[in-house]
């Protein structure tokens, strides 16, 4: 698939202010500093995204429509800012869970790694409770121009070894380098592969229920 156009559409501070859309919404969020801004530029344009050297730039639920509003990315404030005091920590949860949870349009979401670092606590914990409340994911490992070939492959099969202590199946998982490109066509294939299903789902619940 090719994104052909993207924009900026609106920041939500809650999840009843986002878009009123019929549309598929794929979200990206991670830890600190992981790249997500990066990725989401890689994906569609330069800029489309604000990226910082400082953590914790993402504050609200930032929405982006891709190719006229065929489907949506949405930027997702991290988990884990250690700075943030714990009022704004508890409230960045909230929005962050109460989008995951209760926002009908989220398709699948997108869980960014920073592939240099071992499994961390509080990855797994996200990863635990995504599969406790049966919340469709993948794994999106990024930065791996910053390691050899074999080093990305070993650092993920270690993910994989940690996940399988406690899941019997394992999400998608992909390996991106935002600086090199690596990995955009497998993730927008992967897109479009759900947009497609999405779309069959659609024309078959109108046939079975024409006066919906």
């Amino acid at each position: 698939m090719e994104i052909r156009n993207a924009k900026y559409e609106i920041s939500s501070a809650k999840v009843e202010q986002c878009p009123d859309t019929n549309v598929p919404e794929y979200a990206f969020i991670g830890r600190s500093n992981v790249g997500k801004s990066s990725l989401i530029n890689m994906l569609t344009k330069k800029g489309l995204a604000k990226t910082s050297q400082k953590p914790g730039k993402t504050l609200l639920i930032n929405h982006f429509k891709i190719n006229d509003g065929s489907f949506y990315i949405v930027d997702l404030p991290g988990y884990g800012y250690a700075s943030r005091g714990k009022n704004q920590r508890e409230e960045f949860q909230r929005m962050i869970e109460n989008y995951i949870l209760d926002r009908a349009q989220m398709t699948l979401l997108f869980v960014l790694i920073d592939i240099r670092h071992e499994p961390q606590k509080i990855d797994m914990q996200f990863f635990d409770w995504l599969g406790e409340n049966q919340v469709p994911f993948a794994i999106v490992f990024t930065k791996a121009d910053k390691l050899g070939v074999n080093a990305c492959k070993t650092k993920v099969e270690d993910y994989k070894k940690e996940l399988l202590k406690k899941w019997e199946e394992l999400p998608p998982v992909f390996i991106t380098s935002s600086e090199k490109g690596t990995g955009k066509s497998d993730l927008l294939d992967f897109i479009e592969g759900i947009n497609t299903q999405f779309a069959k789902d659609c024309d078959s619940a109108n046939v079975n229920n024409p006066d919906a």
